[in-house]
């Protein structure tokens, strides 16, 4: 019996990679790790027939993406009623530096994500959405702050979107030159680079004996943020016993 194919998204003219197929990857458990590790998005869509990308915090439940921002963003208000949109992040691995101009390149992974996006007005949906906003990020942490008022709710919005196509394309091949031209005496090398956390500054306002709390240890000094926020991400919604994929 042949095992059942892992979960992916299905692929047509929208969302196949078309340049370099080999690199292309539709798979839920690719992608949903590739967004589950950034932070920032870009979102594109279009208003009467221009062209608009706008970048955002957002964060994924299941094969649904939500992002926010304000009540009066016109980006929010033109996707309130299934505009289509198209979601994406990129993680930068490295620059490439090779013997030839063309052959200079990057490492780098990421995602576009298709759907129609919606505006969540269900007020419970959104404030549970508000609250995952920032534990998505940092666990548990919204139950130990000040509440959130009606007025600062109303001046949010968030937008949520089915992801109806899907696909991640990574590169990870370093210096990749034409077989004659490593003979030629030409300097070539790849430059990794990682966004990586600096020491915490704590708020100099803060009230005397206030710790930092256990739950922001994935965030220390000298570790890669997208290790830190999958880990956040993992610890959130618990990933590993199954309650969201």
């Amino acid at each position: 019996m042949n095992a059942p194919s892992a979960p992916s998204y299905p692929v047509d003219g929208m969302n196949r990679v078309k340049r370099r197929h080999d690199r292309g990857a539709y798979d839920h458990e690719t992608v949903h790790g590739l967004l589950d590790a950034a932070v920032l998005c870009h979102v594109s869509y279009v208003i009467d027939g221009q062209p608009y990308c706008t970048p955002t915090l957002f964060w994924r439940e299941g094969t649904r993406l939500y992002w926010h921002g304000s009540s009066a963003s016109r980006m929010l208000r033109n996707q309130s009623d299934g505009q289509p949109a198209c979601l994406a992040v990129t993680h930068l691995d490295s620059l490439v530096l090779a013997r030839c101009g063309f052959n200079h390149s990057a490492d780098y992974r990421s995602v576009m994500a298709f759907g129609h996006a919606w505006l969540v007005a269900d007020p419970e949906e959104k404030r549970r959405a508000l609250v995952m906003m920032v534990d998505r990020f940092f666990p548990d942490r919204t139950a130990g702050l000040r509440q959130t008022t009606e007025q600062e709710t109303k001046a949010t919005a968030v937008v949520v979107m089915e992801i109806e196509r899907a696909s991640a394309k990574i590169r990870a091949k370093g210096v990749a030159d034409d077989d004659e031209d490593y003979a030629l005496p030409i300097y070539a090398e790849r430059l990794p680079v990682h966004m990586v956390i600096g020491a915490p500054e704590p708020c100099p306002r803060l009230v005397p004996d206030i710790e930092r709390p256990a739950s922001l240890t994935p965030y220390r000094e000298g570790r890669r943020l997208d290790d830190a926020v999958s880990e956040a991400y993992s610890t959130t919604y618990k990933v590993d016993e199954g309650v969201i994929g």
